[in-house]
């Protein structure tokens, strides 16, 4: 076997030992992760991908990867939803994770080049959105406005990610639209669903893409949003991330239709699934 074929053959099925470098709580349900390679090599990722993480005598999961490939190491945000991401956890900082990846298809970062991007992000979906974000501000002369519209149920579950301050602050141009579901004492901003920061947005709808990534009620909605703001469906992806399992397309879990998720996505082109009831 090809040099080249045999290191592509390990990526897809021999987890590379990585490092848990830094721990953070980020609400009660989630933990960040940052990980480097035991190896020095990096992960060398799209945004919008995954990695399958796995431990010795647990077993293995996908989780989506939140950094940009443009930072050292990589970052993962985990859910607390089984077995595997319990254990993932109560990990501290100097443990080891096994690496599959990364799988799948991410967000057209080179195509996207001269656009206004427009991210629409709810609750858990922040996390694969951050990869793309982190990437645009890196890479901030090849794309013109970045604007965040970003719901969470309550205040206590906004992800406050390292750069979150500088989202609110306007750093590079960001602007930054933030709403909460159920508001409390403290809360001093919108409350409301995320579709209700959609209708007050000027935007060049020749140059704007929209990159949605969220919980599956979402979509519906965000989607009937775009619309009545005259989106072209061309100019609209998104990140589905549907019970994904092998991230080879072998189990089957995460078919939808002709598709599977950890091949043909995470991350499509809306015409490519528009009126697939199991997509959307």
């Amino acid at each position: 076997m090809a040099e080249g074929a045999k290191k592509m053959v390990e990526s897809l099925y021999l987890p590379k030992y990585a490092t848990i470098k830094k721990v953070i709580p980020m609400t009660q349900a989630e933990m960040f992760y940052h990980l480097e390679f035991d190896d020095g090599s990096e992960l060398n990722h799209d945004p919008g991908q995954f990695v399958e993480c796995s431990l010795i005598g647990v077993g293995e999961a996908p989780i989506s990867i939140s950094s940009s490939p443009t930072a050292k190491g990589f970052d993962l945000c985990v859910r607390k939803v089984g077995r595997v991401t319990e254990v993932m956890h109560t990990l501290k900082e100097g443990a080891k994770m096994g690496i599959r990846g990364p799988f799948g298809k991410g967000f057209p970062t080179e195509a996207l080049k001269g656009k206004d991007l427009l991210f629409i992000g709810g609750g858990i979906g922040m996390v694969p959105l951050r990869s793309f974000i982190n990437y645009a501000f890196d890479k901030r002369d090849n794309f013109g406005r970045v604007i965040l519209c970003y719901g969470a149920r309550t205040p206590k579950e906004i992800f406050n990610f390292a750069e979150f301050a500088d989202w609110k602050a306007g750093k590079k141009n960001f602007e930054l639209n933030l709403t909460v579901d159920r508001g409390d004492d403290s809360w001093k901003g919108n409350v409301g669903v995320i579709t209700t920061l959609i209708p007050p947005l000027k935007l060049d709808l020749e140059k704007t893409v929209a990159i949605v990534c969220g919980p599956p009620i979402m979509y519906k909605f965000t989607l009937l949003a775009l619309e009545a703001k005259n989106f072209k469906e061309e100019n609209i992806y998104l990140s589905l991330e549907r019970r994904m399992k092998c991230g080879v397309g072998k189990c089957g879990h995460c078919q939808i239709h002709g598709y599977y998720c950890c091949q043909d996505g995470p991350v499509f082109h809306y015409p490519q699934i528009k009126g697939i009831k199991e997509a959307l």
